[in-house]
This record gives structure tokens, C-alpha cells and sequence, in this order.
């Protein structure tokens, strides 16, 4: 029951850590604006004549030197070397413009600086850094036919950020030979100037975009692949505890056995087969709950571990790690003690049925 529910805890905690790193990466202050048809920001291409119209709208939020807080973004994947495996690994380049740090409070430069407008420098996020060949301070990553020096290493907390490669804008669409962006990010506080904004840009004839939260773009980035993973890892769970269930039952009904005498004493005292069922049933669900409270344990474990995977929306490296929220350790509980009720239920039954002479005559 223990091993049954830390699978099933850890299949939560995995989908979990999923969204959140997903949705700690927007910030629920920015809209991101792409191409009216993309579902992700490297399919998307906004040219530069409709990158400048949507930078300018009045909803958007301005600087103390009164620019407007926006930031024309370009995402490329390249294939890099993993460390010690040498595996390939999509690793997304994002092309970062003026604004872009002052729009990102995740990003928190550790090591070195962000990498100068004009020239060929890189700023990796920590997971790449610590996972990908020459991507720590003062290697040389190549791609794009170019060698571009690591002169930083951020830090973007439980986000996607930290699975990214940070460059100067220009030069990446030089590189890669693209005159068009792939999204814009502006600041727009408040739920009537981003509605606002959304209207007008999405009717502007010149335009063919969508505008949507940061927050709400990186949810539905998720949905898929946390889906899938909790469909995947359910159906394991459902699988691997009919087994728990059965060995439960074999437990129980060898307690039966051996408690026979027991039992008819019971019943010749004046105890009623409820009272004997009820005794039955409920020692099966304290021995689920010491399993469920065992898994629950060891799945609280896994926080301290991160994973790398493929991001099926961008087919790019993606690290997280599991979370334990106080509702998936409630159903990890729950679930163990469903375990413990279905596998005693049975046996107590077969308990509230014994005849009093015979169990009295039992040896």
C-alpha cells in the first residue's frame, strides 16, 4: 500500500511540478502577443511593422523614462550536447530586447552579466548551465554557424526561463537570417487595460494576432503533457493497486483465521456481527493509512530531486521538479485508505458471519 501510493502521489506531484513551472513563468501583469494561429511562441512570427504598432498601444505601461514596457522577443531551438551522455537536447535561444529583464521578476542574474546588444554574447539559465556542454561561465556554445561566449548565468527560480539560452535580439535573427519576431511582451496592470488592449489588437485589420496573460499562454502550455501524464501514471497506479488490494485481503482473512476463537468469544459476550465487522474494517484501514502516510512521506522526498524532459509543445528542454500541495497528499490518503477499506471489507464480512459454536470449537 505504501509503494502503491507513493506511485500514485508521485504522478500527481510530477503533472503539479509541471504546471507550476509552466505558470510561474508568466507574470500575470504581462500580455504576450503572437500570431493569430500559434499555440507556441516559436511557431509564431510577428513582423516588425506589427511588432511597432503593438508596442505603442496606450494601455501599455511606461518606464520612469517614459518608454513603453515592451519587448520584441524571438525563440529559436538548437540542438546542444548534454553533459557526460553527450545526448543532443533541444535547447530554446531567446532573443532578448531591451525591456526584457525589466519585464521578467524571475530572472536574477548569479553569475557574470547579461549579455551586451550588438554582439555575439549568451546568458544561460542555471538548468542549462548545469546540464548542457559549454554553457557554464566563460564557455563557448556553437550554433547558427556562430560561437557565442557565456558571459552570464541566471537563476529564474521553478520556471522555464531556467531551460533557457539568453541572447541579444538582433543579433539572433542576424544569425539565423529572420526579419520577423516571434511574440511581443507588454506590461498591462489591470483586467480593463488588458481587455482593451486585447480588443483593439485583435480587430485591428493591419494585424493578425492574439493577445493573451503570460499566465494563461503558459498554462495551456502544459495541458497537454500534464494530462498525459496523469492519465499514464493513474492507470499504473489503478493497475499496481489491485495487487495491494488482494494482499490486504489475504492479510485480513489470515487475521480472521486466527482470531477465530477470538471471535466467538466475542459474540457469546454479546457482541453483535457489526460490532466484529466494524473491528475488522477498521484495522484494514489503519494499516492503509500507515501506508498511505509511509507513501505520502517518501513522495515529500522527491521535492528535492528536478527532472529533465522534452516540452511537447516546443519540443524543447524542459526541467522541473515535483510539488506536494496539501491537496495531493489529502488524495494520497484518501487513495490508501480506499486500498485499505476494499481490501478488508471482505474478510470482515467473512469475520461478521462466523457461527458462535463453531468458532468457539475452532482450534
Amino acid at each position: 500500500m505504501a509503494l502503491v501510493t507513493f506511485v500514485f502521489v508521485a504522478v500527481l506531484m510530477l503533472a503539479e511540478g509541471l504546471e507550476q513551472t509552466l505558470m510561474d513563468t508568466g507574470s500575470p501583469e504581462n500580455a504576450i502577443v503572437l500570431r493569430g494561429s500559434a499555440e507556441t511562441e516559436v511557431s509564431s512570427v510577428v513582423d516588425r511593422d506589427a511588432a511597432d504598432i503593438v508596442a505603442v498601444q496606450p494601455e501599455v505601461s511606461l518606464n520612469p523614462a517614459g518608454e513603453p514596457q515592451a519587448s520584441k522577443e524571438a525563440l529559436v531551438l538548437v540542438t546542444l550536447q548534454k553533459k557526460g551522455s553527450n545526448k543532443p537536447a533541444n535547447v530554446v535561444v531567446r532573443g532578448m530586447g531591451p525591456h526584457s529583464l525589466g519585464l521578467r521578476h524571475q530572472i536574477n542574474v548569479v553569475a557574470g552579466r547579461p549579455p551586451r546588444p550588438g554582439t555575439r554574447e549568451v546568458m544561460a539559465g542555471k538548468s542549462i548551465s548545469d546540464s548542457i556542454q559549454e554553457a557554464s561561465l566563460g564557455g563557448t556554445l556553437r550554433f547558427a554557424l556562430t560561437d557565442w561566449q557565456v558571459v552570464g548565468i541566471f537563476d529564474a527560480g521553478k520556471t522555464a526561463f531556467s531551460s533557457e539560452l539568453w541572447v541579444d535580439v538582433d543579433q539572433l535573427m542576424a544569425a539565423f537570417r529572420r526579419n520577423t519576431y516571434s511574440s511581443v511582451i507588454l506590461k498591462v496592470p489591470g483586467q480593463t487595460a488588458f481587455e482593451t488592449l486585447k480588443k483593439n489588437l485583435e480587430s485591428d485589420p493591419r494585424l493578425s494576432v492574439q493577445v493573451k496573460r503570460e499566465i494563461v499562454f503558459y498554462r495551456e502550455q502544459s495541458e497537454v503533457m500534464a494530462k498525459f501524464i496523469r492519465i499514464l501514471g493513474l492507470a499504473m497506479t489503478v493497475f499496481f493497486s489491485i495487487g495491494a488490494i488482494l494482499g490486504a485481503m489475504v492479510t485480513m482473512y489470515t487475521a480472521v483465521a486466527n482470531r477465530t476463537r477470538e471471535i466467538g468469544t466475542l459474540r457469546a459476550l454479546g457482541f453483535k456481527r457489526s460490532h466484529v465487522m466494524g473491528s475488522f474494517l477498521t484495522e484494514s484501514l489503519i494499516l492503509g493509512f500507515i501506508g498511505g502516510a509511509i507513501g505520502v512521506g517518501a513522495g515529500a522526498l522527491l521535492q528535492f530531486f528536478t527532472i529533465s524532459t522534452t516540452n511537447w509543445e516546443t519540443f524543447s528542454e524542459l526541467a522541473f521538479g515535483f510539488r506536494l500541495t496539501t491537496e495531493i497528499a489529502a488524495y494520497g490518503a484518501c487513495f490508501a485508505l480506499a486500498m485499505g477499506f476494499a481490501g478488508g471489507l471482505l474478510p470482515a464480512w467473512r469475520a461478521a458471519r462466523l457461527g458462535i459454536v463453531d468458532s468457539l470449537r475452532a482450534t
